[in-house]
């Protein structure tokens, strides 16, 4: 008989192990079979699963995984590492273009609060390879909301995510209820307090939600961007590449959504928004310091 530990590394049989998941805890009630919280290794997601339905993976069926996971979408990850070169068609470049003058560069500046430390070191890493300043904490969902306003008035950036794990509780069939999500509630109260900080959706970049999130009430608390419209899973990747288009298009440009939506691996089905300008700056001279 296969025994199951906290840590574990495991597939649901009855979805035939169509995502990898970390078992985070295995809860045990009294005249109930025993059931497993899950983690999504590669997917913003929590699930819960009966011990009988698990069954382990192994870390290079893991890695397989990603590898296939990197080839399919080669060129939206090789523009996450390669990113932070000159912005192209900024307006100030193009007016001063026959002065000879050396510019510097300013991208949007970014706080992430994740309540996944494995994926917000993930963010960061990637954040830095494309010379983004950001500054990331690992805070569980439900405590985003308490230190938010704080976080804010601390660092003053100028795109906030907020971001970790979510999913539909099991059996509930009502998306129009907070209740039916495990995280959402968090995502949108979190959302919420950030704008009585800022009210300004141009001064204040706001991307909030994770896997199978309540899109439209994270939106109507005052996001900017928010996953999910059709309640389903996204990539661990996708509030960076979000992030990316915001933090790259200069202020006097609004961006465009279809092409934020496009750069992201989930898509539409996954990750949607409003209009919004860029965050990125150009300035002079550059000092020799």
């Amino acid at each position: 008989m296969v025994t199951f530990s906290k840590g574990d590394l495991v597939a649901r049989k009855s979805y035939l192990g169509d995502i990898f998941f970390k078992i985070v805890e295995i809860v045990w009630k009294e005249g109930e079979e025993p059931r497993a919280l899950l983690k999504g290794l590669d997917v913003r997601l929590l699930a819960d699963a009966p011990l009988t339905d698990l069954e382990k993976v192994s870390l290079e069926q893991v890695r397989s995984k990603r590898r296939k996971f990197v080839q399919e979408n080669r060129e939206r990850i090789q523009r996450l590492v390669t990113r932070g070169g000159p912005a192209k068609g900024n307006t100030l470049k193009e007016n001063e273009a026959k002065e000879d003058l050396d510019f510097f560069e300013i991208p949007g500046t970014v706080l992430h609060l994740d309540g996944d430390p494995e994926y917000l070191k993930l963010c960061l890493d990637t954040y830095k390879e494309m010379k983004i300043k950001a500054h990331g904490l690992s805070i569980k969902e439900e405590k985003q909301p308490e230190v938010v306003l704080q976080l804010l008035q601390e660092f003053m950036p100028d795109i906030l995510v907020l971001t970790g794990h979510d999913g539909l509780l099991k059996g509930q069939k009502d998306w129009g209820d907070i209740n039916s999500y495990r995280t959402s509630k968090y995502f949108v109260e979190a959302v919420k307090r950030a704008r009585t900080f800022e009210k300004s959706k141009d001064d204040l970049i706001i991307f909030a939600g994770a896997c199978q999130s309540y899109f439209e009430a994270i939106l109507r608390a005052g996001a900017n961007f928010a996953s999910s419209p059709q309640r389903i899973l996204i990539h661990a990747f996708d509030p960076v590449l979000v992030v990316e288009k915001l933090a790259f298009t200069p202020i006097d440009k609004t961006v465009a959504i279809n092409d934020v939506i496009k750069n992201t691996i989930s898509g539409a089905n996954g990750v949607g928004g409003v209009q919004s300008k860029g965050r990125f700056r150009l300035g002079l001279p550059k000092s020799p310091y």
